[in-house]
């Protein structure tokens, strides 16, 4: 009799706490959300079942791993610490990740329209205006926001997962939870945060504006192009130089045309690796003490704004341009200078067609969503710059 009460003190029923039940609730949600509905499956499905682990009272999957005195392991730690402290922590999984979408990545249509360039770098406006909003909340004692919280906050507002992550776990790493949440959730509502934004914004005949067919793009640029944008930011930043780097490694394995089977490596299973354990990982800091809080409800209200911020800048920047330049710029194209590659360009391609059906906007607008990626990673890499040593 006394073992089984032994055996029924030492359950996970009697240890379970209100705050790990709604936890375990959030990563079922998670689960649905990415399961029935398709909200960006690749990484809330391994988040949100890594939220359902860790909130499992006495599995232990966080735990750290346990010494003596003499420096001897006497309990390892559990699996999802392992996999934080050697991909997260140490940033390798962000920038591994960065390399796929490299290798994922046509630059054509950027350098067959260069200016679309300035478009990617309003959209990240949406960032710095996070920033200034989280600084703000701080300062006047509305949350319990430091610099450092406010710049991982802000990256939300370039719609980039991996960067969000990658500078999070360097400056924040208590928010990871619900910085990578709310940068994936934003990622996969592109289709209903934007429409709105973009119709408030422009009139039915800029919607309707036909762009000129895009020149061919001469392998020459293609490969020349991320070597001559790596070689900029890391002796302009080299505080971005990693995240720029991988990217840029990752799309000349596409571009030079002689090591296919590397490059496929890198745009499939080696990507799809990691993803499952980026988002194990990324669960494994969503446990009750570390989410539930006012502050995770400041980061998603913020992480919003800052998304919709940059989407308005984009097409504000759009039509600026319209006005000093001969070739008019379709305004709905600014909305792609948010980093959701290539989700946002597909919703001004469908948003496109309602005002035009002849009207194809999507090639137009791969060229701001990629500028956006390079405009994050810049982003990030001044942040980190401005910030790691506060």
């Amino acid at each position: 009799m006394d073992k089984l009460v032994s055996i029924w003190e030492s359950s996970g029923i009697v240890q379970l706490e209100i705050g790990q039940l709604v936890m375990i609730s959030i990563g079922l949600i998670l689960l649905y959300l990415a399961i029935s509905r398709g909200f960006e499956p690749l990484l809330l499905v391994p988040i949100g079942f890594g939220t359902v682990l860790v909130n499992i009272p006495g599995a232990g999957f966080d735990t750290a791993p346990l010494y003596d005195a003499m420096g001897q392991l006497q309990t390892p730690g559990g699996l999802l610490y392992y996999i934080y402290h050697a991909g997260i922590e140490t940033g390798l999984f962000p920038l591994i990740i960065f390399m796929g979408v490299g290798a994922m990545t046509d630059f054509s249509s950027l350098l067959s329209n260069p200016k679309t360039l300035l478009l990617g770098a309003a959209a990240q406006v949406g960032i710095f205006g996070t920033v200034l909003g989280a600084v703000a909340l701080g300062h006047f004692g509305i949350l319990d926001f430091t610099i450092r919280d406010a710049a991982s906050i802000g990256i939300i507002g370039g719609a980039d997962g991996p960067t969000a992550i990658f500078v999070t776990s360097k400056l924040a790493p208590e928010l990871l939870g619900a910085v990578a949440v709310a940068a994936y959730s934003y990622m996969a509502l592109v289709p209903i945060i934007q429409p709105p934004i973009m119709r408030a914004l422009t009139t039915e005949a800029e919607r309707a504006i036909t762009m000129q067919q895009l020149r061919p793009v001469s392998t020459a640029e293609r490969i020349i192009f991320p070597l001559l944008l790596l070689m900029l930011v890391a002796l302009l930043l080299p505080d971005a130089a990693p995240l720029l780097g991988m990217f840029c490694f990752g799309n000349l394995m596409r571009e030079c045309g002689v090591v296919n089977r590397l490059s496929d490596t890198t745009q499939n299973s080696l990507i799809n690796s990691v993803t499952i354990f980026l988002g194990l990982g990324v669960g494994s800091k969503m446990s009750a003490e570390k989410f539930l809080n006012a502050e995770t409800l400041g980061i998603l209200a913020l992480g919003a704004l800052g998304f919709c911020i940059g989407t308005a800048a984009g097409i504000l920047m759009a039509k600026l341009m319209n006005k000093f330049s001969k070739e008019q710029i379709n305004p709905l194209i600014g909305a792609a200078g948010v980093s959701a590659v290539p989700m946002a360009a597909r919703v001004v391609n469908r948003v496109g067609l309602e005002s035009n059906p002849q009207n194809f906007l999507l090639m137009h607008a791969m060229g701001p969503n990629v500028a956006g990626v390079i405009g994050s990673a810049v982003a990030a890499g001044v942040m980190i710059n401005l910030v790691a040593g506060s």
